[in-house]
């Protein structure tokens, strides 16, 4: 027997069960099949102006910054109005994400790159699968679309994040992944990213880009 095991006969026999219980395992698999939510904070929930606003204040307190444009076809020039503000260099890599590969980039001064990151790219940009208002946070699906590289390696991450996909909390966020990948169709990784990489570890003194960027430009087009 080995650990796991031992543990659990330990527990059936604290419980008087052996874990063959028709009703109990019934009762496992309804709840599996269901996906009940859990206990959901109040923060983030409203209507769609107020899950942006909150999505707005605990990104920007999460020392985020943040734009908003009328469509997605406005994000390049912000895209490159902030890499101009932030004094990098007008290079900027990209995934193969439909979205970003239909935007006009064309109209910026930029120098456009695909596919994932080597390590060497200062500026990317990648589709967020939603924005989560509860804590300001984005969640990235990892693939072609968007490698996940591009999440962790640039000094400078942007992330597009369309509003109507801005949702109250996580529940809603993985919510999404799961009408959008189907039972055992879910992206390898899902990340969820709050604020540029940071550390205190040394000193207790905040560090910027320990892990990570050191800027994440958040852009909510619609």
């Amino acid at each position: 027997m080995n650990a796991r095991d031992a543990v659990l006969a330990s527990v059936r026999r604290s419980l008087g069960v052996t874990g063959a219980e028709a009703p109990r395992r019934f009762e496992v698999e309804r709840r599996i099949a269901e996906a009940p939510p859990g206990v959901v904070p109040q923060r983030g929930q409203g209507d769609a102006n107020t899950r942006v606003a909150t999505f707005k204040a605990e990104a920007e307190r999460a020392q985020a910054t943040v734009a908003e444009v009328g469509t997605l076809a406005d994000a390049p020039a912000e895209v490159a109005r902030f890499l101009r503000a932030s004094n990098a260099p007008a290079t900027l890599r990209m995934g193969a994400d439909p979205r970003l590969a239909a935007m006009p980039w064309g109209g910026t001064a930029l120098d456009i790159a695909t596919g994932a990151s080597d390590g060497h790219d200062v500026n990317a940009v990648s589709m967020a699968l939603a924005g989560i208002a509860e804590t300001g946070t984005v969640a990235l699906v990892s693939g072609a679309d968007n490698p996940t590289t591009l999440n962790f390696l640039p000094d400078n991450h942007i992330v597009v994040v369309e509003r109507e996909h801005v949702v109250a909390d996580y529940e809603a966020a993985f919510g999404r992944v799961r009408a959008g990948y189907g039972k055992g169709g879910a992206p390898r990784t899902v990340n969820l990213v709050t604020g540029p990489s940071r550390s205190a570890d040394i000193e207790q003194t905040l560090l910027l880009g320990a892990h990570g960027p050191r800027r994440l430009h958040i852009v909510i087009a619609g």
